[in-house]
């Protein structure tokens, strides 16, 4: 498992990387790894678009 500040890290690194895509980057990523039988790696993944998620903020209406 990744350390929690990693996950952080990682996270927005994706957001200046692929700014509003960063999200659907994160899940396609989970979706591999599931696919591939790779749990582990799809919880980080899904951890990681969690926290990006968090650092987004509430959706506008």
């Amino acid at each position: 498992m990744i350390p929690e500040i990693q996950v952080h890290t990682i996270a927005r690194q994706m957001f200046e990387k692929h700014g509003a895509e960063a999200i659907a980057k994160a899940a396609e990523q989970a979706q591999l790894c599931e696919s591939r039988g790779e749990s582990d790696e799809a919880r980080e993944w899904r951890h990681i678009e969690d926290a990006m998620k968090m650092m987004r903020g509430p959706h506008q209406s």
